[in-house]
């Protein structure tokens, strides 16, 4: 797998308050990847180390094939980013935005983000504090895929749009991809729109990698298996065992065993990706590489 970031014990503290520790993970090239977790995970911080922002206080990244300490101007030149806030300059024109969006980048793409903002009717004569939020979202996008990058980093860029905001902004940076074959790193808790957009998936937790891997393949190694009632205890003793739920008579139990066929008496359910995502996110503990010998559950 061709990686366009890539960290090794990655780690950012601040203070005695570690916000990302222990972080080794690889972001597949040319993909729609969901950076998932709760706030305070480090989502956040981890966008900001690759953007060579932050500083990391142990650990590797590599952005691209750079170091974004050691190479900050190669990664900046390739990367685009659009932060939580959007910050614009509210007294400029869209016009002037993109003005500034041309003098400070070597490859800007001005046809193309005035394109963008046309085809959503955005005027480009009106200054940037007269315009809504989700066309202010579609301004910063816009802005970042001007610059024609390699790699787009998204922090939560659709968590304050309506529905009908969100999902123009989802269709263009899906359009995008799949005209240019960028990367994209999308963080965000709003998980139908992971679910709309993303390939692969990452979720954060407590400052660590909980669970990484293509949405497809992590969808066919878990299961949402119900059956008769079963001790807590050994459910909660099994590897195997995400999360589990107990009923008078049954119990409903979220299992990653790739392969593995539920013993008699059990059911399978579907598995929505909010079912899975919600489970790990319910249970810090769960994780890391899936179980190989796992209990056989209901046994």
């Amino acid at each position: 797998m061709t990686s366009a970031i890539r960290t090794t014990a990655l780690g950012k503290r601040y203070g005695r308050q570690w916000a990302l520790r222990d972080c080794s993970l690889q972001v597949p090239a040319g993909k729609i990847t969901a950076l998932v977790g709760p706030n305070g995970a480090g989502k956040t911080t981890l966008l900001k180390l690759a953007m060579g922002l932050l500083a990391p206080s142990a650990g590797e990244i590599e952005v691209l094939g750079q170091s974004p300490q050691r190479e900050p101007a190669l990664v900046l030149a390739r990367v685009g980013y659009v932060a939580q806030e959007r910050p614009l300059y509210p007294r400029f024109t869209v016009s002037d935005i993109l003005r500034m969006g041309r003098e400070l980048n070597s490859r800007w793409d001005g046809a193309g983000a005035r394109e963008r903002l046309v085809k959503r009717d955005i005027p480009l004569d009106r200054q940037v504090r007269r315009l809504s939020g989700g066309e202010q979202a579609q301004l910063s996008l816009a802005l970042a895929l001007g610059k024609r990058p390699d790699l787009l980093l998204l922090d939560e860029p659709a968590s304050s749009l309506d529905p009908l905001a969100r999902r123009a902004l989802l269709t263009e940076l899906v359009d995008a991809v799949a005209a240019d074959g960028i990367t994209v790193l999308l963080s965000s808790h709003l998980i139908a729109d992971v679910e709309r957009v993303c390939e692969h998936l990452v979720i954060l937790s407590r400052g660590r990698v909980q669970l990484a891997g293509d949405i497809d393949t992590l969808r066919e190694e878990h299961q949402m298996i119900v059956g008769p009632r079963i001790d807590p205890a050994a459910a909660a003793a099994d590897p195997a065992v995400v999360s589990a739920h107990h009923a008078e008579r049954e119990s409903a139990l979220l299992v990653r065993c790739p392969g593995k066929v539920p013993p008699d008496g059990w059911r399978t359910e579907p598995l929505s990706l909010e079912d899975l995502v919600l489970a790990y996110l319910e249970n810090p503990a769960a994780g890391s590489p899936a179980p190989v010998a796992a209990a056989e559950v209901g046994s």
